[in-house]
């Protein structure tokens, strides 16, 4: 069994709803839910949005490969009306990215593991650090909680209540 580290995440429509959806389809698709992050508000990272979003970290248990999580994962987000238009970032109902999965880099044309802006996002650290801050990067070989420390990033990302 291997452990995969997502992160989540949404600025458009119901925030919330997407973010629940997406775990219930990762929960019959990849494999059992472990542990999850509170739910944090940020803003748009990387380009300008009127929307802030909606993230949250999911650990998974699985048996299936970093690939196959992928195209499940692609699945999910395009049932959920994400459209990749390869022209930078953008508002969407749903996005699924992987972390990590266990300890193993992979480098290859449709995937990077370890994510390869993982250290420069605080809306991914901070959720990130709720569930592994000890975890240490395959390749940085610096936990999540120094990476959260040595992060550059300004934006502001506030957990929201358990309770919303």
């Amino acid at each position: 069994m291997h452990k995969v580290y997502l992160l989540t995440g949404s600025n458009l429509g119901d925030k919330k709803y997407y973010l629940d959806k997406a775990k219930r389809s990762l929960d019959k698709g990849i494999g059992t839910l472990l542990a999850e992050s509170s739910i944090y508000e940020s803003e748009p990272w990387g380009f300008v949005a009127k929307d802030t979003f909606f993230n949250q970290i999911l650990l998974y248990e699985t048996e299936l490969s970093p690939h196959k999580i992928l195209k499940i994962i692609q699945k999910i987000e395009t049932q959920n009306g994400r459209v990749r238009l390869n022209t930078g970032y953008s508002s969407r109902n749903l996005d699924i990215d992987i972390l990590f999965y266990d300890n193993l880099t992979v480098n290859s044309p449709d995937l990077i593991i370890p994510h390869p802006k993982l250290h420069e996002r605080k809306f991914t650290l901070l959720p990130l650090s709720e569930l592994a801050p000890d975890m240490k990067h395959p390749i940085l070989n610096i936990t999540v909680k120094q990476m959260l420390a040595q992060c550059k990033d300004i934006g502001t990302v506030s957990e929201l209540p358990r309770i919303f």
